[in-house]
């Protein structure tokens, strides 16, 4: 998220299942790729009109911009930046289930953009996908402990190891046209969405 200064089987079923499982969650990702640099065309088309829809602090008229916020971003280096790692963690995400998913998706993005109207300076537009691409960090790193699945802990350790270090950086106050806020919020809501959607387990008896 950037800122800018203005204003389970083992049957044949199973497989079958887990297998569908997997292109739809991919085919579900690379649209949501595909619409954010279609939105970043169309707006450098447009002299980067959609840039509006960024969130500005604390204005009331802009809490309709909390969604769209999400969508888009200020130019295609920024939305570069975050089509690989949204690609992966959100297949992942989705492969625990799409209507999970999507729930897990939409309450980090309406947690995200709330904040950031809440807490980031005056004066400050915010836009991107990055608190999105935090928060699913954050519901990965979480959910397989709270579920007790040894897949999901698996999961954590491998995106801890590929990218803990750029959400360290990330979450630094120092970095300029980066919204930290943004980041710190998303990946709390990924992690109490892990919480909130866990999967639960049948209890025998």
């Amino acid at each position: 998220m950037a800122a800018i200064d203005g204003g389970t089987g083992t049957g044949p079923g199973a497989t079958v299942s887990r297998g569908g499982r997997a292109r739809l969650a991919g085919k579900l990702m690379l649209g949501w790729v595909a619409l954010l640099w279609a939105l970043e065309v169309a707006d450098v088309l447009a002299g980067n009109s959609l840039d509006r829809f960024g969130v500005m602090p604390r204005d009331p008229g802009e809490l309709v911009d909390v969604v769209p916020s999400a969508f888009v971003h200020f130019g295609f280096a920024h939305v570069a930046a975050n089509t690989v790692p949204l690609l992966v963690l959100g297949f992942l995400a989705a492969l625990g289930g799409i209507r999970r998913f999507l729930a897990v998706c939409a309450l980090i993005v309406v947690a995200d953009g709330v904040g950031v109207w809440l807490i980031s300076p005056a004066g400050v537009n915010t836009a991107g996908v990055s608190g999105v691409i935090f928060g699913l960090f954050g519901f990965l790193l979480v959910s397989g402990f709270v579920e007790r699945r040894p897949l999901g802990v698996l999961v954590a350790v491998l995106i801890t190891a590929v990218w803990g270090g750029s959400v360290l950086a990330g979450l630094s106050p120092n970095q300029t046209g980066v919204s930290w806020q943004g980041h710190l919020i998303g990946l709390l809501a990924g992690v109490a969405a892990a919480f909130l959607l866990a999967r639960r387990r049948p209890v025998d008896g």
